[in-house]
């Protein structure tokens, strides 16, 4: 698998001269945040190989099948998800990915980790992951993810 290539020098401008913000040049280069833009670029910069919501994995919502697609699946086999905001509805479907797909490695990296999973709850996004038995970092992948050797999933 060859690493996704864009070019990531300076930039572009938006019309008339406006700067285009973080998230809009993430888009421009095909990602659907600035984080996510940034963590391929670490993968790049690190010469990890990688795809890039390439992978299609069925999940099954009580009543009904869903799909989700994974932000970046690295050559080791781990899944890495990215998350600024971690909505109810994602933190049940990685319930639900994760009981429907039990081998499989899904971790988080969090713009913000100690952030709150609501306004009224105490709970932060890294207690929901440790509690729910899932390894996540904030604002870019551990070394020691990117060099984790593949684990035999067969």
């Amino acid at each position: 698998m060859a690493a996704v290539k864009r070019k990531l020098s300076a930039k572009p401008t938006a019309k008339r001269g406006q700067r285009l913000s973080a998230a809009q040049v993430a888009k421009k280069y095909g990602f659907r945040s600035g984080l996510e833009e940034r963590i391929a670029e670490q993968l790049d910069k690190a010469g990890v190989e990688y795809t890039y919501e390439q992978v299609k994995l069925k999940y099954i919502k009580p009543a009904s099948e869903h799909v989700y697609t994974p932000d970046f699946v690295l050559s080791n086999g781990i899944i890495v998800e990215t998350k600024g905001r971690f909505l109810m509805a994602d933190r049940q479907k990685h319930i639900l990915v994760k009981k429907h797909n039990p081998t499989l490695d899904i971790r988080f990296v969090f713009s913000n980790s100690n952030a709150r999973i609501s306004k009224t709850s105490r709970t932060t996004y890294a207690q929901w992951c440790e509690k729910n038995g899932f390894l996540f970092s904030d604002k870019v992948i551990p070394e020691s993810w990117l060099n984790e050797p593949s684990k035999n999933n067969s």
